[in-house]
């Protein structure tokens, strides 16, 4: 082994435990807001809110480092010299990326828009709990100052969004998403104005125990991958996923007695959790340790929540189970009955309980307007109409109360401008991977019936799960699909859910 290959080992290694350390300090930052959103007693927030600015301080000081570019330029060669898919090729390149994106913001700055972060989400509650828009207002105009300041550091730039968007989507422009968005509007606009009057769905509401849902959730989750052994399921009041390791996966849903939502909810979530549990476990405390982005993280989810966890073939195995569970509310409902109800499409002001052909309307005014508010076209005080009055315009839908307008996000409470378009990406991309997974497997419809899902999280778990964060977004849906980002299977999917129910 000559000294230069030696010396780029070390420098390799040195690599490593500095990335290592950065790892750790984010999970534990990422662990701490976990807890504040499912077990946190509300007097911790001022507390808590400080403990997360101070770890996200010390993991931004140590991820902007100078002894860590000059240890990425240093390793130019290795990564130069190494097959481009290869473990040591892929850490530096994405640590430089990282490194070069972070460098431009200042320690203080990441640890206030943290800040603000934390107090923002409590807030945020505290508005819903009161149905007052007033107690969470400053907050988000804290929070749209501080995204300014940050995206400031990032110019030049062909949009003041990019940088935010890059945040969750990397190397995708606003302007690419304004154009598939504008798609989405026109196609979607139209059809959701034409839906006839809405399939009866009062079997999904009535007495539904929370305790039975939950157990009836685990045993659906358990057969498509799930165990007790690396995941959990807890509850929150905004469902979300979290990966602290492949081996540490944790889920939050919410059960309301009066419906079935939280079922849903469960199989949207489980599609962010084997994403990150199925990561390559040797990319571990490196940067290549999660999904390549969030529009790649949702198409999972909305793959698994809609394709197949709206899917006949899927209810003919589990529905009976379900009527097993709640065999006062469904013992009598036939399958078909309740399918038709899982798939009603009706527009709705609740985005979150949207269905497949109106949810993404949703997140194109959502994108909006971030944008106007970036821009200072749309004021906080202003968010509110600005808000109701997107929802009349595209879903023909009038809120009743705040908590049906701009109260129902958690999103603009923390720091999570720039995550909205990923959802309707996601879904685009779902179409576009079920597409290629099932032109290979074949039908699928005679595994689910018999309640195998193996196949189609094997095939993720190959073509996508594995990667972690080795190929850019574009890159690898190139490789999976073999082209770009294209709205148009997934506009035919949707066309195909709405004549389908208008046919039954």
């Amino acid at each position: 082994m000559s000294a230069l290959v030696r010396s780029l080992d070390s420098s390799f290694d040195q690599l490593l435990r500095r990335l290592g350390e950065i790892s750790d300090l984010q999970r534990a930052g990422a662990l701490l807001a976990w807890d504040q959103e499912t077990g946190m007693p509300p007097l911790g927030a001022p507390a808590r809110a400080e403990q997360l600015a101070t770890v996200a301080r010390i993991a931004h000081d140590r991820a902007t480092a100078p002894e860590l570019g000059s240890l990425l330029e240093e390793l130019r060669e290795l990564e130069e010299g190494s097959e481009r898919e290869s473990f040591e090729a892929s850490v530096v390149r994405v640590a430089r990326r990282d490194y070069e994106k972070k460098r431009g913001v200042p320690s203080d700055l990441r640890a206030e828009m943290t800040r603000a972060g934390s107090l923002g989400y409590t807030a945020w509650l505290e508005a819903r709990a009161a149905a007052d828009y007033e107690v969470f207002r400053p907050h988000l105009e804290r929070r749209i100052a501080l995204a300014q300041e940050y995206v400031a550091c990032h110019e030049p730039f062909d949009d003041p969004y990019d940088p935010l968007l890059d945040d969750h989507e990397r190397g995708m422009r606003t302007a690419d998403v304004a154009t598939v968005f504008a798609r989405l509007k026109d196609e979607l606009v139209p059809l959701v104005a034409g839906i006839g009057e809405p399939v009866d769905d009062s079997c999904l509401h009535g007495d539904f125990s929370p305790e039975r849902q939950r157990e009836f959730s685990l045993a659906v989750l358990s057969c498509w991958g799930m165990d007790d052994q690396a995941w959990r399921l807890d509850d929150t009041v905004h469902p979300f996923a979290m990966g602290m390791s492949e081996s540490d996966i944790r889920l939050t849903t919410r059960f309301d007695r009066d419906n079935l939502g939280g079922l849903l909810s469960c199989l949207h979530e489980f599609g962010h959790g084997i994403y990150e549990r199925q990561v390559d476990a040797r990319y571990l405390r490196t940067p290549l340790q999660e999904g390549t982005s969030s529009g790649f993280h949702e198409s999972q989810s909305r793959l698994w929540e809609n394709v197949v966890g709206r899917g006949l073939s899927t209810w003919r195995f589990f529905y009976p189970r379900l009527q097993e569970t709640f065999p006062e509310q469904l013992g009598t409902v036939p399958l078909d009955e309740f399918h038709r109800a899982l798939n009603r499409v009706a527009p709705g002001p609740i985005r979150v309980d949207a269905d497949e052909v109106t949810y993404s309307l949703h997140i194109v005014l959502r994108f909006e307007l971030e944008r106007e508010m970036l821009a200072g076209t749309v004021t906080p005080s202003d968010l509110p109409d600005a808000f109701d009055a997107k929802l009349r315009e595209y879903l023909g839908i009038e809120p009743t109360n705040i908590l049906e307008g701009v109260l129902q996000d958690v999103h603009w409470s923390d720091s999570n401008f720039g995550y909205f378009p990923t959802y309707a990406l996601g879904n685009v991309i779902s179409i576009q991977l079920w597409e290629r997974a099932t032109g290979e497997l074949g039908d699928l419809d005679d595994e689910f019936e018999r309640g195998e899902f193996g196949s189609l999280r094997e095939w993720l778990r190959e073509h996508v799960h594995h990667w972690g964060r080795v190929f850019e977004p574009a890159e690898l849906l190139e490789r999976v699909v073999g082209g770009p980002l294209d709205a148009e299977p997934y506009l035919a999917y949707l066309h195909g859910k709405v004549e389908a129910l208008d046919s039954a």
